[in-house]
């Protein structure tokens, strides 16, 4: 299947090698305004991989980017990002000695009733928004990560392992403000080992497996794909988001 001409964002046949190791041999992801496309795939398989290069943070030997219509064949974060792309990585987009606050103002010139109406509602940050970010859990940096996505109010937002290490609590807060940002319209892109919450969440889910990716189609055709739940499914049942098969 492919991307189509209402696709937001597309990372298109990537191939990134590392010493030797062909580590992504054509691998390609896409998402739809509206919509939350889910990339799974085992630990190593290259899921950060793929979109570190598509955003111009690694390296690649192939592959371009359409995005806010226009083609990207040297992709860079800072340019997506003045289009309209929110980048969420799996770590460190908050700085550990300063607060949720500094964090929202540092980010421009975005008023109070902006940060309330977008990112404290539903992620429920008030109560820490005074903290800084080394004082709370795994689940609060989350959803204070998210929040600054939103405030932002982007077209896309590609989030990489955006409910890793988090309590049930945080990770339904997350999902949540998540859908919500879909139902804006935003064309949003996630990775994870959640299996079961990131097929609640999705609308359409990628396999990555062997380097490249198969795009399986909505959650409910996913979980019937004979060769997904042989392969990936049936190792994922006791996987609650970390460590666990590292072959691809």
């Amino acid at each position: 299947m492919s991307p189509g001409t209402d696709a937001v964002f597309t990372a298109d046949s990537f191939g990134v090698s590392f010493r030797g190791r062909q580590i992504l041999k054509s691998a390609t992801a896409w998402t739809r305004a509206g919509s939350v496309t889910a990339v799974l795939g085992r630990n190593g398989c290259g899921k950060t991989t793929l979109i570190r290069a598509a955003l111009g943070l690694g390296r690649r030997d192939f592959g371009i980017v359409h995005f806010a219509d226009r083609t990207w064949d040297r992709p860079r974060l800072s340019a997506l990002a003045r289009r309209g792309l929110f980048y969420l990585p799996d770590r460190g987009l908050l700085s550990w000695r300063r607060t949720v606050d500094w964090h929202f103002r540092a980010m421009g010139p975005i008023t109070n009733s902006q940060i309330d109406r977008a990112a404290i509602e539903g992620l429920e940050i008030e109560q820490f928004r005074s903290r800084k970010a080394k004082t709370m859990s795994g689940g609060e940096r989350r959803r204070a990560e998210l929040a600054l996505a939103l405030t932002r109010q982007p077209i896309c937002l590609i989030a990489d392992e955006p409910l890793a290490e988090v309590s049930p609590r945080d990770r339904v807060l997350v999902s949540n403000a998540i859908r919500r940002l879909a139902a804006k319209g935003c064309a949003i892109l996630v990775t994870g080992h959640e299996v079961d919450d990131l097929l609640n969440l999705a609308d359409l889910v990628v396999w990555m497996v062997g380097g490249t990716t198969h795009w399986l189609g909505t959650p409910e055709e996913a979980r019937t794909h004979v060769q997904f739940r042989m392969d990936y499914l049936s190792s994922t049942r006791t996987y609650p988001g970390s460590g666990g098969d590292t072959a691809c």
